[in-house]
């Protein structure tokens, strides 16, 4: 504890840059996925090729992908485009697949119904399709949040400032602290960056938290049906 507080300043620069390079990858990743995520929905011919594409992406390993970065864009080897270029590929793989699955799991009846009273194709996704799949797009972002605060620290072997130079540190002095320290302030910032997009979609989507009341509802007076039912009714 007392290596915590003698190096408190250098573990608060280091957790506000993970921050700072955690953000981007995150934003841009929803941004370039939800036209893709479109597509792969709307037209078959591309579901197929897109997510295809999405899964090889994804597989590529990390440390490979950000060493190769700088050859594939032309910037520096510790430049931290790098990193956020190669993690918003990873955030790209993931998305497409969710909202295209987020966007196939519309009620077809929902929208068979805004298309009859005249909403165009944008009107209907926008103040249908989108809004509906709200809740498993947003599932899937907070999935991309946990992996890109993740493999973030990844880029520290790299030489991109961020948590992941205290494992890299600590390992090299074979000092448990840091290293701890360094699981610690990701796990924090994972939960955190996890509870704000959370407070953001109740903020966004108010829709899913009366469905959630009405859910409970239905159960509990379902529950209370079977309660009834069990001790006879009463009325027999």
């Amino acid at each position: 504890m007392n290596w915590v507080i003698a190096n408190w300043s250098m573990i608060w620069e280091l957790t506000l840059t993970h921050v700072q390079l955690s953000l981007p990858p995150i934003i841009l990743g929803f941004l370039i996925s939800l036209p893709l995520g479109w597509l792969a929905h709307r037209y078959r011919w591309s579901r197929g090729v897109l997510l295809t594409v999405s899964g090889i992406l994804y597989a590529i390993p990390s440390l490979p992908l950000f060493v190769l970065m700088p050859s594939l864009i032309g910037t520096k080897i510790l430049d931290p485009a790098n990193v956020v270029i190669a993690l918003t590929i990873y955030a790209v793989a993931l998305l497409v697949r969710t909202i295209a699955d987020a966007l196939d799991a519309v009620d077809a009846g929902v929208r068979q119904s805004a298309q009859a009273v005249g909403f165009s194709t944008g009107q209907r996704f926008w103040r249908v399709e989108f809004p509906l799949a709200g809740p498993l797009m947003l599932a899937g972002i907070r999935v991309v949040s946990a992996s890109t605060i993740s493999l973030l620290s990844v880029g520290a072997l790299i030489g991109v400032t961020n948590l992941g130079y205290l494992f890299t540190d600590g390992y090299n002095r074979q000092f448990p602290i840091e290293i701890l320290t360094g699981i610690v302030g990701t796990v924090v910032i994972a939960i955190v960056f996890d509870v704000l997009l959370v407070l953001l979609g109740r903020l966004l989507m108010p829709w899913t938290r009366m469905s959630s009341k009405g859910a409970i509802r239905r159960r509990r007076a379902a529950t209370e049906a079977r309660e009834l039912a069990t001790t006879g009714g009463g009325v027999a």
